[in-house]
């Protein structure tokens, strides 16, 4: 973590030192704190004061920024993916109505680290170990499994508007809904050579218009034109450290490269008629990532998408003007190993995007759960910005800036496709990835999708969103229940604020983007607020016994999930977070409870009255009827059972002539040696120790020979 520290020598007044620690950056994740750098002083005179001139704020950033490294942090599955199927390329929307793949790892690699795999160290690795193996095939894991989705499948997933085949006319309303007419800039540090064919091989697969190549040249006059209102545009550029254009390409590095192509692919996935531009760093130092910045900001109105992070401290305050350009929306990535706050992530003017694992099979809706990897926590450093008030559900006990503010799917066990090729071949390697450097460029496309439709609507950019996402959709109860999945299950660490929970918390912020009502709300084109809906609570009459265990189901129709509370409940009766009444001994009498259900999100709650009647229900007697043939021996019995008392009394009427009884414990048995031809009746009644009883008709036929 980055930090400026001050010591002052106790014998010399007026002698002050400064010493700069480093710290490290990591794309995607938190950094952690290097030691601070030792610094000698001497003083050449007793008697005389040695003064230091201490480095001002911005000077001490200078010098961190060019000391911090940023290394790619995405997260892979250890495994070559089997190639796609072709079935999007005729049919856009047809793998959306599949079932996502799903692949073993090969057993040999299963406990392969998935931080920062990229396909050289993959590749590698399954060279490595055949030669260890003696080029002796091993088995599969059994146990070990990545799922893949398919752009189609994510953008089914979320509610995106499906694609069109290719060829087909588009309305201006259509092409909006894909981006068109907008920017996504993707910042990240050093060179990938194979970017532009990666992204063609992607998009031959699975059915995603094609982008045309067009180089900007170091020369250009800035701010860039205006994108294609129809169609995409892919430039690849390389920024100096002082935010302007070069022609020199950064060096090649594997992972960075694996970087570039996650999010640039996906990037268009998310918003397919965007223009792209990849601005890369020359290097990976603080300052060549804000120069790359700072040249995105050059470059016009835009999203820039950035897929690396660094652990805060005292310096991330230095670089807040960065992410303050007019018509110019910033998201980042808050991280990929668990509890942690990380820059530029928790600038109060960045979107600080978190991870979730997504399940979906291809039919119904999405389920997720909070990515155990997911970056996010409360800032020790910046503070609380006006946007996160308690007007937004969950969000109370943070004092200072929290991330993250929204979440996408991040998990690379349940990871998207990845199109990535090694420099100078031509063969596509499939990978399945995720990380919060996959749920970052996604946001960037929905921002840059809302920015389009805007603009069909003369309305300006959004810029910062983040007033519009807490403040008219968050704290506004239906607009928040339409626009957002509220991720309600997993957690991050072992903190108390580490957990997801019903409304906003730390790991996905908001939620989820529910895509079609969110971008009709970012877009302005609605108000989108509708009415919230109570909670229905159905009142119900329920019937126990004294000492028995009673449970039973409340019936309760809610949007969102709810809490219980009980009014008027007997002593030792309680309702479960699943709406289940318990009474382990229920005592004699009628009990009317209410039973109040709130909603979570809206703050809304319903109620009704259940009432109780716990009665003593007397004696049963259980039987079969009996038959037999005349002048053939019968037998035949009934037993009892009292679960309040104990029977007392035994009375049988209707017994023919010659047949007997005897009793063993509960159990009855009547005896006919020669029966007789006919119908007949035996009327039971059994009476118990609380004074209650209980009576039968038990029917016995007797059939001719």
């Amino acid at each position: 973590m980055p930090s400026r520290r001050s010591a002052q020598n106790s014998s010399h007044p007026a002698l002050w030192l400064c010493a700069i620690a480093t710290a490290a950056l990591t794309a995607c994740g938190g950094g952690q704190d290097s030691p601070a750098a030792s610094v000698a002083i001497a003083s050449t005179a007793a008697s005389a004061p040695v003064v230091f001139k201490l480095a001002a704020p911005d000077a001490a950033a200078a010098v961190e920024g060019a000391t911090v490294q940023a290394q790619p942090t995405f997260h892979a599955a250890p495994v070559i993916l089997d190639e796609p199927t072709d079935t999007d390329p005729a049919d856009p929307g047809a793998s959306a109505r599949q079932v996502p793949h799903r692949q073993q790892i090969p057993s040999a690699l299963a406990g392969l680290s998935t931080q920062r795999l990229s396909l050289d160290s993959l590749l590698s690795e399954q060279r490595s170990r055949a030669l260890a193996s003696g080029g002796r095939a091993t088995p599969q894991a059994t146990a070990s499994a990545v799922t893949t989705y398919t752009p189609a499948q994510i953008r089914a997933a979320y509610g995106m508007p499906a694609l069109l085949a290719a060829g087909a006319t588009l309305t201006a309303a259509q092409a909006a809904s894909l981006g068109a007419g907008q920017t996504i800039y993707i910042v990240n540090a050093k060179h990938n050579p194979n970017v532009a064919a990666e992204l063609a091989a992607f998009n031959a697969k699975f059915g995603l218009p094609t982008c045309a190549t067009k180089p900007i040249s170091p020369a250009i006059a800035l701010p860039l034109a205006a994108a294609s209102a129809s169609a995409c545009e892919f430039s690849q550029v390389y920024a100096t450290p002082a935010g302007g254009l070069t022609a020199t390409a950064p060096a090649y590095d594997s992972g960075w490269a694996t970087e570039i192509a996650l999010d640039v692919q996906w990037a268009h996935a998310t918003a397919p008629l965007a223009r792209v531009i990849l601005i890369e760093a020359v290097d990976a130092s603080l300052t060549s990532l804000v120069g790359a910045i700072k040249l995105a900001n050059a470059m016009g109105p835009g999203v820039v998408s950035m897929s690396f992070g660094a652990a805060e401290g005292t310096y991330t305050a230095s670089y807040d003007s960065t992410f303050t350009a007019a018509r110019m929306t910033y998201l980042a990535a808050t991280g990929d190993s668990g509890m942690s706050v990380s820059w530029p992530s928790v600038s109060p003017s960045v979107v600080a995007v978190g991870g979730t694992t997504l399940t979906y099979t291809g039919t119904g809706a999405r389920s997720e759960v909070a990515w155990s990897g997911t970056g996010g926590g409360v800032s020790a450093y910046t503070a609380l910005p006006s946007y996160q008030t308690a007007a937004v559900p969950g969000f109370t006990g943070y004092a200072r800036r929290t991330v993250a503010d929204v979440a996408f799917n991040a998990d690379s066990s349940t990871g998207q496709y990845v199109a990535v090729m090694t420099p100078g071949s031509t063969a596509v390697n499939w990978m399945s990835v995720g990380g919060t450097s996959l749920s970052t460029p996604q946001w960037a496309g929905l921002i840059a999708v809302a920015n389009a439709q805007r603009a069909l609507a003369a309305k300006l950019p959004l810029g910062a969103p983040h007033a519009m996402l807490y403040g008219q959709i968050g704290a506004v109860p239906g607009n928040y229940a339409a626009g957002f999945a509220d991720v309600t299950s997993g957690r991050h660490g072992t903190c108390t604020l580490c957990v997801a929970k019903a409304g906003y918390d730390e790991l996905t912020g908001l939620g989820t983007p529910n895509v079609s009502s969110l971008l009709t709300q970012l877009s302005g084109l609605s108000a989108a607020v509708t009415a919230p809906v109570a909670p229905s609570v159905t009142a119900a009459t329920v019937t126990g016994q004294p000492g028995v265990a009673l449970t039973f189901n409340v019936a309760v129709s809610s949007t969102n999930a709810v809490i219980y509370a009980l009014t008027g409940a007997p002593s030792g009766m309680s309702i479960s977070t699943a709406g289940v009444i318990s009474w382990t001994s229920p005592v004699a009498g009628t009990y009317n409870v209410t039973v109040k259900a709130t909603d979570t999100k809206t703050g809304l709650s319903g109620q009704a009255v259940v009432t109780v009647n716990i009665v003593k229900a007397g004696p049963v007697i259980s039987y079969s009827p009996m038959t037999g043939v005349a002048g053939k021996a019968l037998t035949g019995s009934f037993s009892i059972t009292d679960a309040t008392a104990s029977p007392t009394s035994i009375a049988i009427t209707g017994v023919p002539a010659g047949m007997g009884f005897s009793i063993s414990g509960l159990t009855v048995t009547a005896k006919w040696g020669s029966p007789v031809t006919g119908n007949y009746t035996l009327k039971v009644t059994v009476g118990d120790s609380a004074g209650m009883s209980s009576s039968v008709s038990i029917p016995v036929t007797i059939t001719a020979k």
